[in-house]
């Protein structure tokens, strides 16, 4: 399956400049099939597998000295294969169970720039706690689950995903409808390639099912691995809370039953750090970076996948699966972790969200977002432009704001008298 990752790769291997890639994200989602794909296709097969979890005793290379050349002497033993510094790739698997195999990457950038390295692992900040990360030495890309248009590309729809890739959000109704009912498919199985591929060769979301509720299993034994960090009954217990709060500010008395609140803010810093969880800070005042007007005690919920959420939030599909319109399906919910989920894969990791309290009215925007210096205000819901009140309160407030964005059902629209555009809920990821 197709993964729009690969681009990135090839212009990180083009770039003379390029320093050791550190390629972040949680269990499941693609990394190490993504670079064997990329080192079969455009290094013809001359990729050298390293996989730390598999065969720990390898750690112990990175023991002695951090010499590259000297690790790279003793990696061609180990593999039985010589390693050409200016043509192949050395790809470090599950790197987080050796951190100083992470820490050897600042040596590889300082004394070996030539050799194309690649390192991935998805619960890298446990490794973080026992080295001084190489900051400035290694260049880190995350990466999420498949997102819509990849979605499309597995599923055999090429030429419309092609054009959503080219940024076209307007399209004539037939085509609309047809996004609608892909992006319904999509709701349910969500992105986690496993559940992707099952749903293509079965063509049935029941088997796409059965692929969550494993994937949630996997994720749900690997707490024990946390027991020296928090308590994993707490961990599990947090976890099953959440489902029931995406796009809801959360309060940590929801979250834990029977759990002190110290162990519940681990356990949801745990949760985030391993990418299940994602954290939507709320702002009450805007400015550029976002970052610094941030709460750090009010937020929001987004999920790893879409799919996932749904399998852990038990929800009815026969029920939901009928609804036509996309918003309404589990009280919108699905459509905002959708969007969050777009956002986050497309590069907008510094997502948040406004929430103006006073005595008189409270106001909330879903999600606000920085594009090239540019405050970006996102409500997803359908409605008419009068019904908007907080966006609109929003662009009266800060007026230097161009434009405000409302996804929904309908077709591309826009109101410039009230600075509003209409995007059609599918093209989030062009935001």
């Amino acid at each position: 399956m197709k993964r729009l990752i690969t681009q990135k790769l090839i212009e990180w291997s083009n770039n003379p400049k390029r320093k050791p890639l550190l390629l972040r994200g949680a269990r499941q989602v693609g990394k190490t099939f993504s670079v064997k794909e990329f080192g079969e296709k455009f290094f013809k097969g001359n990729l050298h597998l390293v996989d730390l979890e598999k065969h720990p005793e390898w750690c112990s290379i990175f023991q002695k000295d951090l010499g590259p050349t000297r690790i790279v002497n003793e990696l061609e033993l180990i593999l039985n294969t010589k390693i050409n510094l200016k043509k192949d790739i050395v790809f470090f698997d599950e790197i987080q169970s050796c951190p100083r195999a992470l820490l050897s990457l600042r040596y590889f950038y300082e004394d070996l720039p030539e050799l194309r390295i690649i390192a991935a692992g998805s619960l890298l900040e446990f490794a973080f706690s026992e080295i001084s990360f190489p900051v400035g030495r290694v260049q880190t890309l995350t990466m999420y689950p498949m997102n819509f248009v990849e979605f499309l590309l597995a599923t055999g729809k090429d030429l419309i995903a092609n054009k959503l890739l080219e940024g076209k959000i307007s399209f004539s109704t037939p085509v609309h409808e047809m996004l609608l009912e892909e992006l319904k498919k999509y709701f349910f199985v969500g992105g986690m390639p496993e559940a992707v591929l099952t749903f293509v060769e079965t063509g049935k979301l029941q088997s796409a099912f059965e692929v969550h509720r494993d994937l949630l299993l996997t994720f749900r034994n690997d707490f024990s691995k946390y027991g020296k960090f928090t308590d994993t009954k707490c961990l599990d217990t947090v976890l099953l809370s959440a489902a029931r709060y995406v796009g809801s500010q959360i309060k940590y008395s929801k979250l834990g039953n029977g759990c002190s609140t110290y162990l519940i803010k681990r356990a949801l810093e745990i949760l985030t750090d391993i990418k299940v969880l994602h954290k939507v800070p709320a702002v009450s005042q805007v400015g550029v970076p976002l970052a610094a007007f941030a709460s750090t005690k009010k937020f929001k919920i987004i999920f790893l996948d879409v799919g996932l959420f749904q399998s852990l939030a038990g929800i009815p599909v026969d029920f939901e699966f009928r609804k036509n319109n996309l918003l309404d399906i589990y009280n919108g919910m699905l459509a905002e972790q959708f969007v969050g989920q777009e956002l986050l894969a497309n590069g907008k990791e510094g997502l948040y969200y406004w929430s103006r309290e006073n005595k008189s009215s409270n106001a909330e925007i879903d999600f606000l977002i920085i594009d090239k210096g540019e405050i970006k205000p996102i409500e997803v819901k359908s409605g008419a432009a009068g019904r908007l009140k907080s966006l609109h309160l929003f662009l009266k407030t800060i007026p230097e704001v161009k434009w405000g964005y409302v996804l929904q059902q309908k077709e591309y629209g826009e109101l410039p008298g009230h600075k509003l555009k209409f995007l059609p809920l599918y093209s989030a990821g062009n935001l």
